[in-house]
């Protein structure tokens, strides 16, 4: 399964399923302005990252079923932060998991081995994931789910411009036009 189907596809079909299971599932009301800018990002992102071979139904596939869990956990977020703060519902939310993953690899692992992972830079990503999932929290407070699931994905586009600019890849007319389409998306949910 090439990463050049499943990324894009999981990345950009997670804010448009975010905005239907919303308004489907949970009778949340939604603009037209919403959705065309949910969509215009959604399709953006996909012309950024572009599709990479077609006819791969086994990459499609897995990349939708992914977009469902992306869609699935924003909207179940969006639920629980009614209950409490961005943060403690954060820090609630992954203390089961954290544990049963730590517990899981430590099973698997001498503590040695432990120890020569645990560094600076381990300590620092485990801080700026949880600060950058706080942020999101901090957003869904804030906003509708799809909104928000949608800005998050135009991290796609930082990428594609690092891509060019630090790796000097290629950027064509087609991921030119995804990053507009981003941009006009992003401010239409702004406007909306």
């Amino acid at each position: 399964m090439p990463l050049s189907v499943v990324y894009p596809l999981a990345r950009g079909a997670a804010p448009v399923l975010v905005l239907l299971g919303g308004v489907i599932v949970l009778g949340n009301s939604s603009s037209w302005g919403q959705a065309t800018g949910v969509v215009f990002v959604g399709m953006g992102i996909l012309l950024v990252r572009g599709f990479g071979r077609a006819g791969d139904v086994g990459g499609v596939s897995f990349g939708l079923a992914i977009a469902c869990c992306i869609a699935t956990y924003t909207i179940v977020d969006k639920r629980g932060i009614t209950h409490a703060g961005p943060i403690p519902y954060l820090e609630l939310s992954m203390f089961l998991p954290a544990l049963a993953y730590a517990g899981s690899i430590a099973s698997r692992k001498t503590p040695a081995a432990l120890r020569a992972e645990l560094g600076p830079a381990t300590v620092a990503a485990g801080i700026a994931t949880f600060g950058a999932y706080a942020l999101v929290m901090a957003a869904l407070a804030r906003a509708s789910a799809a909104p928000v699931a949608a800005v998050r994905e135009t991290s796609v586009v930082i990428a594609a411009g690092l891509a060019a600019t630090v790796l000097h890849g290629r950027v064509g007319p087609g991921r030119l036009a995804g990053t507009a389409l981003v941009a006009g998306g992003v401010a239409l949910l702004r406007l909306a």
